[in-house]
């Protein structure tokens, strides 16, 4: 008889990583999925974001043909804030110009006109 702890040879040990919003989707080895999803676990409080974290590193790793693991030693010891404009990064260079991430210009009303303003 079999036992609920022995590994089926014919189920291979591979994660599927997917985004519905952009149709990506990407099958990885469970162990690398595991490494690079805890690290994110790691760094972040939510485990929602460690989640997208996660998907968005398989994503660039597929994109730029480099092994997560490789990308996941660059950023290793970054705080969130960190990590977040080094994710940018890494995700601008793959999506298209017009829709690019963390980019900020803040505005800066004329004096005069701001202070007309009421709040």
């Amino acid at each position: 008889m079999g036992s609920v702890n022995e590994v089926n040879p014919r189920v291979d040990t591979t994660v599927r990583v997917f985004d519905d919003f952009y149709t990506f989707s990407v099958e990885v080895d469970a162990n690398e999925y595991d490494v690079v999803n805890s690290y994110f676990k790691s760094v972040f409080t939510d485990n929602q974001i460690a989640r997208n974290f996660t998907t968005s590193l398989f994503r660039v790793a597929e994109q730029t043909n480099q092994p997560v693991l490789t990308l996941l030693s660059q950023i290793e010891g970054q705080d969130s804030i960190t990590l977040t404009n080094t994710m940018c990064y890494y995700l601008n260079g793959i999506r298209s110009p017009t829709t690019l991430l963390g980019v900020n210009n803040p505005v800066v009303p004329n004096y005069w006109t701001a202070r007309n303003v009421l709040l």
